[in-house]
């Protein structure tokens, strides 16, 4: 072959295969010694090469001038040596250039099979690289063929396949549709780089965001969280770092048109875009828009809210099956449990009247537990003897039958006689038809206080 043959064959594969140009060039010079190799025998010193300046790939057999010839195949005479080099002595190597055109069609044949081995190796090896680097970027591509409801995408140089768990309900594609999906994932495998794709994966909103809004490829707005349930809503949470740049207009854009062309690309896919907050409290209430909250309880331990909402918003904060707090959840990444003011009211009045039912608790210490934030039976049963002593008025003997009360209280395990270990306060009266007359909390508190420090 002509120099500038192989030069451009080399070139033109390595553009359309997108493999470097070096590894071609070995793959050559290893599929000539495997041809040298066939005709000469597996024991042959056989060296090859690419020349650049004549432009062929060069194959070298080299034999060791020994005094005493015990493998002809390896060794030569210093005679036949010193034909090939005067001044060669024994221990020497010497080198003949072989002619590769007469390696036969057998060694030829396996040298192909050695340059399309390779050829293979580097493509995967390349596509391997090349998208491994892509993983979470959106990607072009064409449905070549349906695979068992898996997609085979076409994206040129490879195959990629976008899963049926991947995609959006209602969503329909033909052979020959183009496609557009998010690089989820990129593996190698024994048959070659694996590219899986997913549109139902929140990231593909996001990436979307960012190419039709210059605001967040700039850094100026950064989209903080999404949550999704592909096909039916999806919410995002986005901040500036301009104060004179609103990050939700940002994204809606002029009438709408950069939110517009997001929902059309998700074939109608409602998104809500809301401001995020450092105050997870108020990020939650964002979250849950366009409801109104009239309060929030956060479990900071359990990572739990309570959300209540005026009555006539509760459906509207639960959404559809539960939806919009669902995501709103997901978002914010609390658990999120919503409750009208009714409910809540008629929760709370329940858990007052649990802590009355207590024996030996009287209205001055139900609210006192009340206002510390132990506002049921339950809670006080959980409650640890160091929490109840900070309140003023409860010593440690006190918290512990308090808690002890409360435990035996929800089990019912009281007995009609016995005796409940807390000294009855001055204000409950003996005698159970007349009513119990009220008492300022802080003179009750004190008495119970004296009726403890006694029994201590």
């Amino acid at each position: 072959m002509l120099i500038t043959d192989i030069k451009r064959v080399i070139e033109q594969v390595s553009r359309d295969k997108g493999i470097n140009a070096e590894v071609l060039y070995s793959a050559l010079e290893e599929a000539i010694q495997s041809a040298a190799r066939k005709k000469l025998g597996s024991k042959a010193d056989i060296e090859t090469g690419y020349n650049q300046e004549t432009g062929e790939i060069e194959a070298f057999l080299f034999k060791e001038v020994a005094e005493d010839i015990t493998d002809p195949e390896l060794q030569v005479t210093l005679e036949e040596g010193r034909e090939l080099d005067p001044e060669c002595e024994i221990g020497d190597s010497l080198g003949t250039k072989l002619d590769t055109s007469s390696f036969g069609r057998i060694a030829a044949q396996s040298a192909k099979q050695v340059i399309i081995q390779k050829m293979k190796e580097a493509e995967r090896s390349a596509i391997y690289t090349n998208f491994i680097e892509r993983e979470g970027e959106i990607i072009n591509g064409i449905v070549q063929r349906i695979d068992r409801g898996d997609i085979i995408v076409n994206l040129g140089h490879t195959e990629a396949v976008l899963p049926s768990r991947d995609q959006a309900p209602r969503e329909t594609y033909r052979r020959g549709d183009r496609i557009r999906a998010l690089i989820v994932k990129v593996r190698e495998d024994s048959r070659g780089p694996q590219i899986i794709l997913s549109r139902t994966h929140p990231d593909f909103v996001v990436n979307l965001f960012k190419t039709e809004v210059p605001e967040i490829s700039e850094g100026i707005v950064k989209i903080m969280g999404a949550a999704r349930e592909a096909g039916s809503r999806a919410k995002i949470a986005v901040v500036s770092n301009d104060t004179d740049i609103d990050p939700v207009g940002a994204c809606v854009g002029m009438k709408g048109s950069r939110v517009q062309n997001v929902v059309q690309e998700l074939k109608g896919e409602k998104i809500d875009i809301i401001p995020w907050h450092l105050d997870v409290a108020k990020y939650v209430c964002n979250s849950l828009a366009p409801a109104e909250i009239s309060r929030v309880i956060i479990d900071e331990e359990n990572q739990t809210m309570e959300v209540i909402v005026p009555d006539e918003y509760l459906s509207i904060a639960i959404g559809k099956k539960g939806q919009n707090v669902r995501l709103a959840s997901k978002l914010t990444g609390w658990h999120l449990d919503v409750k009208s003011e009714a409910s809540y009211s008629k929760a709370l009045k329940e858990g007052y009247d649990s802590l009355m039912e207590i024996p030996g608790v009287s209205i001055g210490i139900a609210d006192v537990l009340y206002e510390k934030g132990f506002i049921s039976v339950e809670e006080l049963s959980l409650a640890d003897v160091e929490d109840l002593v900070q309140i003023r008025g409860i010593g440690e003997k006190k918290a512990e039958q308090l808690i002890e009360n409360a435990k035996k209280t929800i089990t019912g395990s009281f007995d009609n006689d016995e005796e409940t270990g807390l000294s009855k306060p001055q204000n409950e009266i003996k005698d159970e038809n007349i009513q119990e007359q009220e008492e300022p909390v802080d003179d009750i508190v004190q008495t119970d206080k004296d009726n403890d420090d006694s029994s201590d």
